[in-house]
Parts: structure tokens; sequence; C-alpha cells
């Protein structure tokens, strides 16, 4: 199952693990034996609250009844690598104080660097990122593949990404936080997913489903999602319900099928026409739609 921050955990009463599926390579997930497994719904501090300090991120959010959130590393809510161990603790009491669960932090470390030394940085500043997340109650780190290299063959980027993910899954099993990939850049093709996956099997690294344009390709949605399914971690971002072209409703199909029990999070690049708070609300109640009408496809 899913790792939780630890107010989550009290709530929960869950056991810690790896994934948000069931079925995935560290076990069985036990909220899937309940019935009706129900996704949880959150924010990607992305554009609709890079704004947004952390006591008015935490207000919008009660608010609109959107209860989980990402927060993306250089934004207005300041959760940073920099701060001291009681700014830290400062962060972990207002989560504390609210009803928003911490669900992780999003960094923008990649691993396709050929360059030793930037990719050595790349790895040691995920490193922090994992504290920083353990030190203020997330559960889990987003990190980047990301593309390809000029001059560098696919099967080498591959593997190099491969084996930095194992490195930082060990180390962010250490600390009881998740290693979640976002399915990005150039490496956003499911079948190259696949591949660096197949190396990456730590069982602490995950993917973050990034409902891109790449996930309709080849032989479809369908089976591109077969071939991750098993690796869906406790993240997974989803855009617009009401103006992205994105096919929503067969994708929390094969969710609620897989028997998904983590966080599907609105990542959205354009700013809402209308108040971002109203429109999260609106965001929040046509979800709840959706994933009920998939649960009982």
């Amino acid at each position: 199952m899913v790792f939780y921050s630890r107010r989550d955990f009290l709530k929960t009463s869950a056991l810690s693990g790896a994934f948000a599926i069931s079925g995935g390579l560290s076990g069985s997930v036990l909220a899937a034996k309940k019935p009706n497994p129900r996704a949880q719904y959150g924010l990607v501090t992305y554009q609709w609250a890079k704004d947004w300090d952390l006591p008015t991120l935490l207000k919008n959010c009660k608010t609109a009844n959107v209860l989980g959130v990402e927060l993306r590393t250089t934004h207005a809510h300041g959760v940073e690598r920099t701060l001291s161990k009681s700014e830290r603790q400062e962060v972990v009491q207002q989560f504390a104080d609210s009803p928003v669960t911490l669900v992780g932090i999003g960094s923008n470390e990649r691993f396709d660097n050929p360059d030793a030394a930037v990719l050595k940085k790349s790895i040691s500043d995920t490193k922090d990122f994992i504290k920083l997340s353990h030190d203020v109650g997330g559960s889990g780190v987003k990190v980047k593949p990301d593309s390809f290299q000029k001059g560098v063959s696919e099967a080498v980027t591959i593997e190099q990404i491969g084996r930095a993910l194992n490195t930082i899954g060990k180390y962010g099993s250490d600390w009881g936080q998740q290693i979640r990939l976002e399915v990005h850049g150039k490496c956003a093709h499911l079948p190259t997913i696949r591949k660096i996956l197949d190396v990456a099997d730590h069982p602490n690294v995950a993917i973050c489903w990034n409902c891109n344009k790449q996930d309709l390709e080849g032989k479809g949605l369908d089976e591109n999602f077969a071939l991750v399914k098993d690796r869906l971690g406790a993240t997974t971002h989803i855009h617009d319900l009401i103006h992205s072209d994105y096919p929503h409703k067969r994708f929390f199909e094969l969710m609620a099928g897989a028997n998904y029990t983590g966080w599907l999070m609105l990542e959205e690049g354009k700013q809402p026409k209308q108040d971002t708070v109203v429109a999260l609300a609106e965001q929040r109640k046509l979800f709840d739609k959706m994933w009920a009408q998939a649960q009982d496809r």
C-alpha cells in the first residue's frame, strides 16, 4: 500500500508499503480489500496554487474540499530544502491543524544528464528533498526521468535513469518516502517508462501517471496502462475534468478496475477563468461523480 504522512497514518490505521494498488511489487494492498476502494482527490500546486502562501493554501483547499496537496518546489508556499528544523516543525503543525494532508513534495530533479557531476548533484538534491518530505510529514517525492541526450543512445540513458532511481529508491525507503517517477519529458511514452522500471526494480520506486497525450499513442490507453499498472504510486496527476480533452472517463475506469486507492491530483497548466477556489470546488464535485461512475461500471 502507499506511504502516508504520520497524521494520515494515525487517521487510517494503515500499514506502510510502497504502492497504491493491489498486486504491486510490495504485496497486496490492505485498503484494496475493502468494498468499493476509493481514490482520493488532491491538488498539485503547479499553477492553480503557485502564488498562495501555506496558510492561504490550506484555507483555500479546505474551502474547496480538496484535502491533499503535492507541494511544488520554488512556489510561494515556501516548503523548501533550506527550511530550518524549527521551520519544518512549523509546517508539520500547520498541516496538523488542517484537514489537508501533505501528500508529498514535487521536485524538479531528473536523471538523464550524461555529465557524471550533474547526475551526482541531482541524486544528492533528491536525497535532500526526501529528508525534507520526511521532516514536514509528507509520504514521498516526485522526480522526473527526463529526456534523451544528443550523442547518447536511448538504452544507455534508460539504464542510467533506472540505476539512479534504484539509488534514491533505497534511500527513500530508509526515510519512509516513496519515489514517484512522473511520466514526463521525452521519456513520457509508456513503453519507455516500462523499460526504465525494468531497470529501476526497487520496490520503493513507483510511477506518477501524468495524463499525457503520449498515453494514447501506439496501442492506445488500455494497452499502455497495462504496461505499468503494477507500478502505480500513491500519486497520479490528472487535468481539468471540464475542459481537458484527455479521456479521463476511461482512465478512471481503468484505475477503479485496478483498485487504486491513492491520490488523483489536479495538475493543470492553464489558470481557471473563474475564481480558483470556486473552480477547485467544481472540480472536486465532478471528480466524485466521475469516480463513482467508474466504480459502478
